[in-house]
């Protein structure tokens, strides 16, 4: 069996369009919910990425 540390995938919505993008996070270094700025494709332009449920 594979290993299961604190390595999880999480889904990153915009908060400004639909766009979602996953990515991967060490739950024991970041425990709170991440926030980025990232490019949204839809609106073309730097917005939020909020870490979602």
């Amino acid at each position: 069996m594979a290993k299961t540390g604190p390595r999880v995938t999480i889904k990153m919505g915009s908060t400004e369009s639909s766009h979602v993008f996953s990515t991967k996070k060490n739950k024991r270094n970041t425990p709170a919910r991440l926030e980025l700025k990232r490019y949204d494709p839809i609106l073309r332009r730097h917005v939020l990425y909020r870490e979602q449920k």
